[in-house]
């Protein structure tokens, strides 16, 4: 007799089960997971993230919030993060002057999570999500597994939008869902608010929701707003954020959306699973919003190094994409595959996206920024 959780005698451990076809869903056969390249390099500049350690100020905070919440976490986090929500709406008061309540901001587990549940929400079988090329190469990929028609449409030479043309395939194709990335990723472009609103308007007029993907936006330089400011006048648009950048969180997956009006936070929360942000996360975001003014002013080192590297790349000769974000996209590279190798050698990991043609570095420290100038002049060098 073989009891519960018992192997019978004649089964090994390690022995190799016989074949067996996998259902997996046609779409997804031999497709390989998203991920830029996570390699053990002295600079690592290819994922955009905020290159500064924490303040020891704000580590201390985090600390703290994790030790108050650790002897309740038997027990389920808080279901709506309501204290979350409206550290995050004091926290947009300040840095963009929108007022937005509490109950008209959604968070979850990055901004990637948020984007998922939109998708969820608003796409699906039937529905068609339109974006506009070279833009953040996941947005096929929510549309994928969502089961989401997906189009995209290019960009002008100098990777601004075509507004009159994208009206036109709004009205044309009547989508679901509209997403705009501004900054834009990979190219660090800004959208005029003059042209959001036209879109806005449009994609009202159509029935469709319009997604300004705004996780660089801390980055944009003076006197470039956000889309927050327009969410007074326009019912269908929701702006996405992440703590992963500006502030240095991208280990600990806080992304959040601001929509105008309650009702849409209250259908992500639908679908939505439960119980998805965890008590751990919650705390650690609360802590680094509380102490916004510390980790702000990486935010403007970080633009001062960024705008001195595009000059720096412009005064060698390449073509350097003007960058409201914290990374850079340059060019152009007959073989930018071996410029990619030949910085990597030298241990310098940027990446290789957008355009043909094009590489993409993130801001670094000073001391790494200088690394990866040294690294491309060798690196041409050896490649004439």
């Amino acid at each position: 007799m073989v009891m519960p959780f018992e192997f019978a005698p004649s089964v090994k451990c390690n022995s190799v089960p016989p074949a067996f076809e996998f259902p997996i869903r046609d779409d997804l056969r031999g497709v390989i997971s998203y991920g830029a390249p996570q390699l053990a390099v002295p600079v690592c500049l290819n994922v955009n993230e905020n290159p500064f350690p924490l303040p020891a100020d704000v580590v201390e905070a985090i600390t703290a919030a994790v030790r108050s919440v650790a002897t309740d976490l038997n027990r389920y986090p808080l279901r709506d993060a309501v204290v979350l929500r409206q550290t995050l709406a004091d926290y947009l008061a300040g840095e963009s002057g929108a007022q937005v309540p509490w109950g008209q901001i959604w968070a979850a587990n990055g901004s990637n999570e948020v984007m998922h549940h939109l998708f969820l929400a608003f796409g699906g079988p039937g529905r068609l999500a339109i974006s506009f090329d070279p833009t953040y190469s996941m947005y096929p990929e929510y549309a994928r597994d969502t089961f989401t028609s997906y189009l995209s449409f290019p960009r002008r030479a100098d990777f601004t939008i075509d507004i009159a043309s994208a009206c036109r395939q709004i009205v044309s194709h009547r989508p679901s869902l509209i997403l705009v990335t501004a900054p834009n990723n990979p190219t660090g472009t800004a959208l005029d608010p003059v042209d959001l609103k036209t879109l806005l308007s449009t994609a009202r007029e159509c029935g469709a929701m319009l997604i300004v993907d705004e996780a660089y936006a801390e980055f944009r330089r003076a006197g470039i707003p956000s889309a927050l400011e327009l969410l007074p006048d326009f019912a269908n648009l929701v702006v996405t954020r992440t703590m992963s950048k500006a502030f240095g969180l991208a280990g600990a997956r806080l992304g959040y959306a601001v929509t105008a009006d309650p009702a849409v936070v209250a259908t992500l929360s639908v679908v939505r699973l439960p119980y998805h942000l965890s008590s751990v996360t919650q705390a650690v975001a609360i802590a680094a919003l509380r102490h916004s003014d510390s980790l702000q002013a990486q935010v403007a080192t970080i633009r001062r190094e960024r705008d001195a590297l595009q000059e720096w790349l412009i005064g060698q000769g390449f073509e350097a994409v003007r960058s409201d974000a914290n990374f850079i996209l340059f060019g152009t590279f007959a073989d930018r595959q071996g410029i990619w190798q030949r910085l990597l050698d030298q241990g310098v990991l940027i990446r290789v996206t957008g355009p043909t043609g094009y590489l993409r570095v993130s801001i670094g420290t000073p001391v790494e920024n200088d690394r990866f100038r040294a690294a491309l002049v060798s690196a041409v060098a050896k490649e004439g």
